[in-house]
């Protein structure tokens, strides 16, 4: 059986893998130098490669096509990958959250492990090789490089999503599937920052225990999430807003802001009883200095200037509606939502290939008999915590075995 697997990702390597561990004749083409290039920045170069839980609990952190999974990732789990890395030679840890990284920390040494089984296994890897067109023949497939014009059995394609194109991930496999005669659910940004206006002055803030939400025009709520954010010079991001952001994607937001609870932990009255008491021993202070012991010194000013209070009015001097305004910005510091950051810069993408036409038992298409799907390129996107690379792994090695088997 020729099987020729497009994209040295993980969903690739691992395709490949499963299909020559087969018995299958394997071809890998990457149209990089080299193989993982994007799997090397994940996780800040660390690689965080899987989430520790059980299948079930994976599947809960799963925001697109959560029930797609399941056959795929009961075939090959969080836990059988730990077992192939570590049976391959690679040490592992696992850190808060269950989420697991290689012991040396270096994402490199991730794709070194899997480069050396492909090897092994006779899986011939041309880099620099881009296809330029996938059509079907007699026999199976016809693939056309910039060279030549190469005929398979089975095709593979894992060539991922669009978010950061300097890895490869320029949509190359939504071409191709569409070609083909699938549908392409529009690609939209998942793990990214959210752009909203006014936050420049705290670019590099972070914030822990918060509660982040998008609310519409009458205040009410669209979505949240608890957790630590970060300021940057043009909106928010950290891992409460990350994993916010793939849930509100799909929403079409306009006349929006993001609301920041500062105190998540406190009913407003207890807020407001916590604020007289440190009024209490600063009576004499002006309100610009009186919310130290409550708040980082750099966000203050812009709640002391969502509040409405003047900088300098003495605190005996503040108010109850005064203090009433100022609970509620505590409970809600505001700033003007704009849109999600650039598909280019997401951690991964939402949308792809439409889940309806590939069969999840083998990740073969419906539409197109011996052509197999994997990766980012399927509309299945999850949270941030080595779940997206453990999808890759999973619906890559279904798709290996199936090719060669079926």
């Amino acid at each position: 059986m020729l099987v020729a697997v497009i994209g040295g990702g993980p969903a690739g390597m691992m395709a490949a893998i499963s299909a020559a561990e087969r018995g299958a004749d394997v071809t890998l083409y990457e149209q990089n130098e080299k193989l993982g290039k994007k799997l090397y920045i994940s996780g800040k170069g660390r690689c965080n490669i899987t989430n520790d839980c059980a299948p079930m609990d994976f599947i809960s952190n799963v925001v697109t096509n959560e029930k797609f999974l399941l056959g795929p990732i009961n075939k090959f789990s969080s836990a059988d990958t730990v077992n192939f890395c570590r049976k391959n030679g690679l040490e592992l840890k696992t850190e808060r959250g269950n989420r697991v990284f290689p012991l040396s920390d270096k994402s490199s040494d991730v794709i070194k492990i899997f480069d050396s089984v492909l090897r092994k296994l006779n899986v011939k890897i041309c880099l620099n090789s881009q296809i330029l067109s996938i059509s079907t023949s007699k026999r199976g497939f016809l693939l056309t490089t910039i060279t030549d014009i190469y005929e398979f059995d089975r095709v593979i394609l894992a060539t991922g999503g669009l978010s950061y194109s300097l890895t490869g991930s320029r949509g190359d496999g939504y071409k191709f599937a569409a070609a083909l005669g699938h549908d392409i659910i529009k690609p939209r940004p998942a793990l990214c920052r959210i752009i909203c206006s006014g936050v420049s002055a705290l670019e590099g803030l972070a914030l822990k225990n918060v509660e982040t939400a998008i609310c519409n025009a009458d205040g009410n709520i669209v979505d949240s999430e608890f957790g630590e954010m970060l300021f940057t010079k043009d909106g928010v991001s950290g891992p409460a807003v990350l994993t916010l952001s793939s849930r509100i994607n799909k929403l079409q937001l306009k006349n929006t802001y993001v609301s920041i609870d500062l105190k998540p932990a406190l009913t407003i009255e207890q807020l407001d009883a916590r604020i007289l008491r440190d009024f209490s021993v600063r009576m004499n202070k002006d309100f610009i200095n009186s919310l130290t012991d409550l708040l980082p010194e750099r966000i203050i000013k812009e709640v002391a200037v969502q509040s409405g209070i003047p900088f300098y009015k003495k605190v005996n001097q503040i108010s109850a509606a005064e203090r009433a305004k100022l609970v509620q910005t505590f409970k809600g510091l505001k700033f003007l939502f704009s849109r999600l950051d650039d598909i280019e810069h997401a951690i991964v993408t939402a949308g792809g290939v439409d889940v309806k036409q590939i069969d999840p038992s083998t990740m073969q298409s419906r539409l197109c008999k011996g052509l197999y799907f994997a990766g980012e390129l399927i509309d299945i996107d999850a949270y941030t915590g080595g779940f997206n690379i453990q999808i890759a792994l999973s619906t890559g090695y279904v798709a290996g075995k199936s090719a060669a088997l079926d």
